[in-house]
């Protein structure tokens, strides 16, 4: 089969396509035929040889796809149309995902489409609602808006939190589009202060929930806009990972629970349950457009180096699909 796999730890141009074995499953696996893979930033990190817990060749980590052949203990059919999050082994013909973690594709959904649910809607949920705890009438910035993750947690945020959402962006082209999938607060944080806006918007109360995906340069506005008691989840790095004099006192003056966290390395069992309650939650919504997927730009598997770029140009509303057939 054709895979994606990296020469060595770099840029974009150290992706290939090789010839590689198709994988098999084992117990309480699915072997799927895959249509469509997403480009996640844990494909740049692992491209770039930062990333120390993948361990498959081929990179991806969530895939749409028939099933093709199941392993002994699976319970999913043959023939079936599922997303999922795999271990690695996502940019190829084919693929294995544990069945647990197999979601069947609404019928109203194309492959690309349904390639785009699974890392970031199962991220945003664990995030607003696992770790989180969002509760009805409160109020949760999300930091970039406009990304994969930002999208889908904006609507789980309206659709199953039913909170009041503030989201930062870059490009007012950005915020029309979270406003459009049920932002109430849109900043653009190249042309405002994002923490002044923030205050502003809630009578200087400030947010009960951060979700960060920037990371350093953002600490002190975080901190500025946080309610006492609020929850602050940092689940990226894009602004930096260091931060200088951090003084512990204005965390334990506010008494601010800050957690970071990371879906991929995550245990198969934790994925297997979190996948499961998004289904429960959320298929119905998707099956009736209430939530609806995000798809930026779909390239072609033989395009994956452009499609690197892309992610890597901060340019993309939503995510960025390869179409594998």
């Amino acid at each position: 089969m054709k895979a994606i796999s990296v020469k060595q730890p770099g840029g974009p141009e150290q992706l290939q396509i090789v010839e590689h074995d198709k994988p098999i499953p084992k117990d309480g696996e699915v072997l799927i035929k895959v249509k469509a893979a997403a480009v996640n930033r844990t494909d740049i990190v692992t491209r770039q040889g930062k990333s120390g817990y993948m361990t498959n060749p081929i990179l991806g980590v969530e895939v749409a796809g028939i099933v093709e052949q199941a392993g002994t203990g699976a319970s999913i059919a043959v023939g079936t149309p599922v997303m999922g999050l795999v271990n690695g082994g996502g940019y190829a013909e084919y693929a294995v995902m544990p069945a647990e973690r197999a979601m069947v594709i609404p019928e109203n959904l194309t492959f690309e489409e349904a390639a785009a649910i699974p890392e970031v809607f199962l991220t945003a949920y664990q995030t607003l609602f696992w770790i989180g705890q969002l509760r009805a009438g409160e109020t949760v910035l999300i930091h970039a808006g406009g990304s994969g993750v930002g999208t889908a947690a904006i609507q789980l945020a309206k659709q199953i939190g039913h909170a009041n959402v503030i989201t930062t962006a870059g490009s007012n082209e950005k915020l029309d589009f979270c406003r459009s999938v049920g932002a109430d607060v849109c900043i653009n944080y190249k042309e405002q202060n994002f923490d002044e806006e923030v205050m502003n918007a809630t009578n200087n109360k400030g947010v009960d929930l951060i979700l960060d995906f920037i990371g350093a340069s953002y600490w002190k506005k975080n901190l500025s806009c946080i309610k006492v008691d609020g929850r602050w989840v940092l689940i990226g790095i894009l602004g930096g990972a260091e931060i200088e004099k951090v003084n512990l006192m204005d965390l334990m003056a506010k008494r601010i629970q800050l957690t970071g966290t990371l879906l991929t390395p995550r245990s198969d069992e934790y994925k297997a349950a979190v996948t499961s309650e998004l289904a429960s939650k959320t298929m119905e919504l998707f099956s009736n457009n209430k939530l609806r997927p995000v798809v930026d730009h779909v390239f072609p598997l033989d395009q994956v180096q452009q499609a690197h770029e892309h992610m890597e140009d901060n340019k993309n509303i939503g995510k960025i699909i390869l179409r594998v057939n």
